[in-house]
């Protein structure tokens, strides 16, 4: 486990150097890229930010494109994070009964809020491949990233 922590720290400095230096959309770009080239189980990652009325609406990431650009807030694994404010950690997405399908091969998936001054602005939405994926440490690891985001948006 702590090679995953130490591989996590490595990645967190990358990304704390790319907020440093790059404007917030060009930035979240890059941490989309980070994150899916560096971590071999994250195969599709995406912001998705609100538009202020009870939606989200999908912003940069990586991985197939998915016709999930607009999402109402409890819809799906990624609309129940945004209404209720907290992480999503779905070990088994066919399992959902309230799952989005993006792609057949997606069997897992992370949502992590990105909050400021209390408030939902957006997430970070990550699939993977392989079921039971992600753990606690990427979930610590993940809201950390963002709450960086969150203090340059």
């Amino acid at each position: 486990m702590s090679g995953k922590k130490e591989r996590f720290d490595k990645i967190l400095n990358k990304i704390e150097d790319v907020l440093e230096e790059e404007h917030i959309e060009v930035a979240r770009k890059e941490i989309c890229r980070i994150l899916k080239e560096n971590i071999d189980y994250y195969n599709w990652v995406g912001f998705y930010l609100s538009d202020g009325n009870n939606y989200l609406i999908l912003k940069e990431y990586e991985g197939e494109p998915t016709i999930h650009t607009k999402i109402r807030f409890g819809e799906g694994i990624c609309g129940q994070a945004a209404e209720t404010k907290r992480a999503f950690l779905v070990n088994d997405v066919s399992k959902e009964t309230n799952y989005l399908s993006c792609s057949i091969k997606v069997k897992s998936e992370i949502v992590v809020p990105i909050m400021q001054d209390g408030r939902f602005i957006g997430e970070l939405d990550i699939d993977s491949h392989k079921l039971n994926a992600f753990d606690e440490l990427d979930r610590e690891f993940l809201t950390e990233v963002c709450r960086l985001i969150s203090l340059r948006m």
